[in-house]
């Protein structure tokens, strides 16, 4: 006698950002692994997936929309991409202009090579730059002998300031390291967002003498290299040959054949069955289908306005963390319309600067393709939590003002031969002070609710693997708790 087929597990993504798609694919691999079938139905609000993420061939441009490589030290972007199968389309950072600038008194200086976003972890190049004062460098030194005094929760702002001085912070830790986040140093949560700072400073007593003994400890030639670059550990980043898009594609691939998806469907609402599965709303109430598990893939004030009918301490919650809003001005110039020779990765300002913009990245000289021979792909970062207002703006004048700000700092002439401008509209949760105490309370608010998760970028981090890694904890999370299984 035949067995009866098994009934398979209904899922609900709500999301087709990277996150969304991520936890669709792992869904899939799970369910096999597992010999259990599922049905999963993938909801994107708009008409694309991806969310700010992407690719786009422009004017004989690769133009980046949104993260431009990813870092390897947290695993699970890398090894998603060997899983789909693209390690023969990965690529590294071109080692020749792997340094960074900071803005200083209004002209790009480099950053000291072996700098690492919060300290030197080589003093010589440290001294040798002019971005400090002999007084600033001298109190970054003193940092060895200050007594740890470790918080709860600690500010990078009163961090940086404590350990390192306020020159130091003001001149090279704000632009380096509140860039990545796009927020208020006052504000921003260290422990949420750097905590390998903190723990130097718990374990050591001092972040100069373990970033020296982390040092010493790294023999690679990998380390070498990280060690020669400036700002960030330009070694440890990739990309893919034609771009991150490539990521993005490739994972839909992996998953079309095994999901249902609904571009343009907005969700409504999520509610409880009496048999612990969900009903999901959809498009004001005139859909409603009913799920063993819901992944919410979307901003935290999005998941927030799903659940309240569900939790409302859950929903109060997620619509606490707040966010920030950017633009990406994209833009590409010949060589020789610059008169600075642009052999770097990019550059930070300094807040202290009172430019217009934050940042800018020189997508082309870290990986190759990016734009025509002769060229220059510039993606100049405009907002942030700091400058909000200044998003009130049209395209045009966003483009305006990024052709100004360039003129003035790299001596930029003339128009692009191609521009695009990105808006990231409350696309970048701020992790305040306080930020790990909600995340802690956000789960514990999801235990109650089995086959529920969160994933995206809300809770436990922005970068690449940190979503993708996310996404995947999530999907474990909630096959755990319908089937019991591990």
């Amino acid at each position: 006698m035949n067995e009866s087929p098994q009934t398979p597990l209904r899922w609900a993504v709500i999301g087709g950002g990277l996150s969304g798609l991520a936890a669709c694919q792992h869904l899939l691999t799970v369910s096999k692994s597992k010999s259990t079938p599922v049905e999963i139905d993938l909801y994107e609000a708009s008409d694309r997936l991806g969310g700010v993420f992407g690719t786009i061939e422009q004017d004989g441009y690769l133009l980046e929309t949104g993260a431009d490589m990813f870092i390897t030290n947290k695993p699970a972007a890398l090894k998603l991409a060997k899983q789909l199968g693209l390690e023969d389309r990965l690529i590294e950072t071109e080692a020749s202009y792997r340094k960074s600038m900071i803005l200083c008194e209004g002209r790009p200086v480099p950053t000291p090579a072996g700098f690492d976003l919060m300290a030197p972890r080589q003093l010589h190049p440290f001294l040798k730059s002019p971005i400090l004062s002999p007084a600033g460098k001298r109190r970054v030194l003193k940092e060895y002998w200050i007594e740890p005094d470790p918080k709860e929760d600690e500010s990078l702002q009163d961090f940086a300031v404590r350990r390192f001085g306020r020159e130091a912070f003001e001149r090279m830790i704000q632009p380096m390291i509140g860039g990545i986040y796009t927020a208020d140093p006052v504000k921003l949560s260290l422990r949420a967002t750097l905590p390998r700072f903190l723990e130097m400073e718990e374990q050591y007593g001092s972040v100069l003498r373990g970033l020296k003994l982390h040092s010493e400890q790294e023999n690679s030639a990998d380390a070498i290299v990280n060690n020669q670059a400036s700002g960030a550990r330009y070694g440890m980043f990739l990309s893919f040959d034609r771009g991150m898009s490539v990521l993005q594609d490739a994972l839909f691939a992996s998953i079309a054949n095994g999901i249902t998806l609904y571009k343009n469907s907005s969700v409504e609402n999520i509610t409880l069955r009496e048999n612990r599965s969900y009903d999901v709303s959809i498009q004001n109430g005139q859909t409603t289908r009913t799920y063993d598990g819901v992944i919410l893939a979307a901003p935290g004030y999005v998941a927030g306005k799903l659940v309240e009918g569900l939790n409302l301490e859950l929903s109060s919650e997620l619509n606490a963390i707040p966010y920030a809003s950017a633009a990406i001005v994209v833009t590409g110039y010949p060589l020789s319309q610059i008169q600075h020779p642009m052999e770097c990765f990019g550059l930070v300002i300094p807040a202290v600067e009172n430019r217009k913009v934050l940042a800018v990245s020189c997508t082309s000289r870290k990986f190759p393709n990016r734009a025509p021979k002769g060229s220059i792909q510039l993606r100049t970062f405009i907002g942030g939590a700091l400058q909000q207002h200044l998003l009130e703006q049209s395209d045009d004048e966003l483009l305006a003002m990024t052709q100004q700000e360039l003129r003035e700092i790299f001596g930029v002439e003339g128009t692009p031969e191609t521009s695009r401008v990105v808006r990231w509209n409350r696309a970048m949760p701020q992790y305040h002070i306080g930020h790990l105490d909600r995340v802690s309370r956000i789960r514990r608010q999801l235990e109650k609710h089995p086959g529920l998760a969160v994933a995206g970028n809300a809770l436990n981090g922005v970068g690449i693997p940190d979503v993708i890694q996310t996404a995947q904890a999530s999907v474990e999370k909630c096959w755990t708790e319908i089937t019991g299984a591990d």
